[in-house]
């Protein structure tokens, strides 16, 4: 214990106080103005073995009381690492004026400037050269989400033509047989069968991956459907039911104002020219986007949207600016609806996936309607031939395309409850056929009448099904109300003025009431989501599946099924009925799958 105590006591300590002048070649730096008393102040030691770290600790009482008090201090940086160092550095203090080796600072002037304080900084680089330079740096190229190249027109083609353009050629050739690549055919459409489901085909199997990000949200023109065009279609009808209520002969007595036919077709035409726009740069940009729509089984039906907006401008247009419209705007518009009537119609008949027992949806209304909006169009600018030919294929593909939707042959699955309102979708043909066929024959006779009947009861059979229409969530496909309720609503003013009586014109109220206020609401609702809310346009799973088949082990497939796929929801309902007593297998709605059932 006393060996202990006299270690301890004979240890030296370890912070002293020493006189600089004790530490050889200490503090051996002198300023030009400095003065020699400063070296003989004492200074803080600390030992640390082998080194010793000496401080300086001024004694002057009055520093210790003022030491918050710091000293302002001006850099003047170079604006380059390399070259005049000594000539631009420099370090000027405000208190005392002195000059620190390396400035170029001279003492008279300094001595003027010394209550100021200088921040003497060098601007951020700028030009072409530090743009292309920031460009082609290898970490920002790391950052950017490469994933998008696929569905860009150019990729990266387009900032290699603009930098030519500029006088700074850019050669990469990595990009060039990357762009190759890109060159992609169009997807078949069994892959759309495969990776999607649903009755729309907008779903993604669980089973499967898509080649965009699926936690992120997309650009806007990706997130663009081209679905988009139904309020156009809800717009412009009516532009023409207003038309109608003004000048119809059954509706005077509600002495209504062709300045709201022109409203609604001036509204109507600015509508139109900004969603056409905005796909149209959808087209530039992303053409293989609007291409995956194009070759979508169930979305290119939606393609004759905007060609029959336009036939409805056409009806529309006010009798202040025109009374005759020319023939050949005739002959311009059916020209592409005859186009793509060749192409659905020709995949219809001619079997595979694109058959139309296996496409038939209730969007395909749209790929007929169009025949009867043309033909009502023709009939009114005195055309004979043309009219009735497409009235003729329309009707034939309408008849088949009524009997294979009633049937529901393909999958026997039901439309969910947020495409409920394409339902209505069936009303829109009858309705303007009924109005074609009266203008093609000069009075709404018995033909006309059948077409008017068959979509009435049609009509009031969705009407009276209310709880057939809510409970879920606003989207685009609320759209599909409004054009066919408004197509029903001037078939029944048409009606009235050949069949005139209290009911007739009450009827014609009523149905232009509810049109318009379906109009008024969506059109609201949309232009909530669309701006305060921004969920109108989430990002569209179905054009961004992937174009090979992904490669799935048993496990991973049991996986799914056991997570609520519509195959374990096929072998849940399978054995409910197979346990139960009645012994009912063929209530069941479909018997699972080979591939599930091994």
């Amino acid at each position: 214990m006393e060996s202990r105590k006299q270690q301890q006591v004979e240890l030296p300590s370890l912070i002293k106080h020493v006189s600089s002048n004790e530490v050889a070649g200490f503090d051996s730096i002198r300023w030009n103005n400095q003065s020699q008393s400063s070296s003989n102040q004492p200074h803080t030691v600390l030992d640390m073995g082998n080194e010793t770290i000496c401080f300086e600790t001024p004694i002057d009482e009055s520093q210790l009381v003022s030491h918050q008090r710091k000293q302002s201090i001006s850099i003047s940086m170079p604006a380059s690492p390399v070259g005049e160092s000594s000539n631009n550095n420099g370090v000027l203090t405000e208190d005392s004026g002195d000059r620190v080796p390396g400035s170029s600072v001279a003492p008279e002037s300094s001595s003027k400037e010394t209550k100021k304080v200088k921040f003497l900084s060098q601007p951020m680089p700028k030009g072409r050269d530090f743009e292309e330079g920031l460009r082609n740096h290898p970490h920002v190229n790391q950052m950017r989400d490469k994933r998008y190249d696929s569905f860009k027109t150019w990729s990266g083609k387009l900032e290699r033509q603009i930098s030519n353009l500029r006088g700074k050629p850019r050669e990469d050739p990595a990009a060039d047989t990357n762009g190759e690549k890109l060159e992609k055919e169009a997807l078949p459409v069994d892959r759309y069968f495969d990776a999607l489901e649903g009755p729309e085909l907008e779903t993604l199997r669980s089973s499967e991956q898509i080649v965009l990000p699926e936690d992120k949200r997309w650009p806007f023109l990706l997130r663009f459907p081209v679905s988009s065009f139904g309020m156009c279609l809800g717009v412009s009808s009516q532009a023409i039911m207003w038309k109608t209520l003004a000048t119809a002969d059954s509706t005077k007595f509600l002495h209504i104002s062709l300045d709201v036919n022109l409203v609604l077709w001036c509204i109507s035409v600015a509508l139109i020219a900004i969603i056409a726009s905005i796909y149209l740069l959808k087209v530039i940009f992303y053409f293989e986007a609007v291409r995956r729509e194009y070759y979508h089984p169930i979305r290119v039906n939606f393609f004759f949207a905007p060609l029959i907006a336009l036939l409805f401008l056409a009806l529309g247009v006010p009798p202040t600016l025109t009374k005759d419209l020319h023939r050949s705007l005739w002959y311009i518009l059916m020209t592409p609806i005859l186009c793509l009537e060749l192409k659905i119609y020709g995949q219809w008949m001619s079997g595979g996936q694109r058959r139309l027992s296996k496409v038939a949806n209730p969007s395909n209304h749209l790929s007929v309607v169009g025949n009867f909006v043309g033909a009502l169009l023709g009939a009114s600018m005195g055309l004979k031939e043309g009219p009735i030919f497409f009235f003729a294929v329309g009707l034939s593909h309408y008849t088949v395309l009524f009997v294979t939707l009633y049937q529901r042959l393909p999958t026997n699955e039901t439309l969910p409850k947020e495409l409920h309102p394409v339902f209505f979708l069936f009303v829109a043909a009858p309705s303007v056929a009924s109005m074609a066929w009266a203008r093609m024959q000069g009075s709404f006779d018995y033909g006309s009448r059948i077409a008017y009947f068959i979509a009435l009861f049609l009509y009031f059979s969705l009407a009276v099904r209310i709880n057939f229409f809510r409970g879920f969530k606003f989207s685009l496909a609320w759209w599909a109300y409004t054009f066919p309720m408004t197509g029903a609503a001037i078939a029944t003013i048409k009606y009235a003025n050949e069949v005139e009586n209290l009911v007739t014109r009450a009827l014609s109220v009523i149905l232009c009431s509810a049109s318009t206020l379906t109009v008024t609401a969506l059109l609201v609702s949309t232009i909530i989501h669309a701006f305060v809310l921004r969920d109108l346009f989430p990002n569209d799973i179905a054009i961004a599946i992937s174009d090979k088949k992904p490669r799935h082990s048993h496990h991973k497939r049991w996986f799914h099924i056991r997570h609520g796929s519509s195959e374990s929801k096929k072998i849940e309902n399978y054995l409910k009925f197979v346990t139960s007593d009645s012994k009912d297998l063929e209530a069941s709605s479909e018997l699972p799958s080979p591939e599930v059932a091994k």
